[in-house]
């Protein structure tokens, strides 16, 4: 069978996408594929500098791309209503990726209140999906893509202490964060389905890939151990192909989870893949999404 590849996202011509984390990484990878492929998309940056740098740089290899900078702090729950009343302004929003994602050495923090990385990599963008979760309906047959890792294999949900008070280790929090991103997918997919909306929700993995989401590791990691794992991972331009594929591919469905073919999902074109077991527990995810709901004050269903 064919491998997958940006050959295969078919043109995008009068579609709106919001990528958050576009200026860097994959989001941005995804974003210039998006703009190449005709689509309009909006650019959710935290850094106004990077977010129009990112922008010129969308424009300079693609010239008559149609793109937007969307100032975006997922850091921060009255920034996030921002961003999402600008979104609003569009007439149609065919596709959510929340792509945006951090790791933090230290123990951080949100505006509100939350463990940076709880905060930050789901909290946040539970609440932006919430706000857009109606003009994505109204625009039809659209979808919410969340970026979650192969990392959520190794999580464990912490529910009596979700914001780390009690414990902190980067590794186990990033990894929660990143099985929280799949308990919102399926959750939120249950849910649609459960009132017949045409909103999709669908996760995908990049695999390895060398972007600056790595930025905050031990030093040892990031000089010696990333160096020598660059012939073994995915660029970011190939670590965003399973973010494509879920945003684009005719033939993807609500609840679909891609990720690298390769062994161990580390490298290779984007596939269907299993997410592990604990991802898949509905009283989970319910669980998690009530609890959002209370943290965020943002009900995704109050306005469907």
């Amino acid at each position: 069978m064919k491998a997958y590849s940006e050959a295969d996202v078919p043109s995008q011509s009068g579609r709106v996408f919001l990528v958050t984390g576009a200026n860097t990484g994959i989001g941005f990878e995804a974003a210039l594929v998006l703009a190449m492929c005709g689509a309009r998309v909006l650019l959710g940056c935290r850094s106004e500098e990077r977010g129009r740098a990112a922008c010129e740089q969308i424009l300079s290899q693609v010239p008559e791309a149609d793109v937007k900078l969307i100032l975006l702090d997922l850091a921060d729950l009255a920034l996030v209503r921002e961003a999402a009343d600008e979104v609003l302004k569009e007439p149609r929003l065919d596709c959510l990726i929340n792509n945006a994602g951090l790791v933090s050495r230290q123990r951080a923090v949100t505006k509100d209140g939350f463990e940076a990385h709880f905060g930050v990599n789901h909290l946040g963008p539970f609440a932006l999906t919430g706000h857009l979760l109606a003009r994505l309906e109204e625009t039809g047959d659209a979808r919410v893509v969340n970026v979650s890792s192969n990392g959520h294999r190794m999580a464990i949900m912490e529910w009596d202490d979700l914001q780390a008070v009690d414990s902190y280790r980067m590794f186990a929090r990033y990894a929660m964060s990143k099985l929280a991103n799949l308990h919102f997918t399926f959750e939120l997919e249950r849910r649609l389905r459960e009132r017949d909306c045409s909103i999709v929700s669908l996760a995908c993995h990049p695999g390895g890939a060398l972007t600056e989401l790595g930025r905050d590791m031990p030093k040892l990691v990031q000089q010696i151990l990333l160096p020598l794992a660059v012939p073994f991972v995915n660029t970011p331009r190939q670590g965003a192909l399973p973010t494509l594929r879920a945003a684009t591919d005719a033939g993807a469905c609500g609840g679909d989870y891609f990720g690298p073919r390769g062994a161990f999902e580390v490298a290779g074109p984007p596939v269907l893949r299993c997410p592990d077991e604990r991802a898949l527990n509905p009283a989970h995810a319910k669980r998690l999404w009530d609890i959002s709901i209370e943290l965020t004050g943002v009900d995704p269903f109050a306005h469907l």
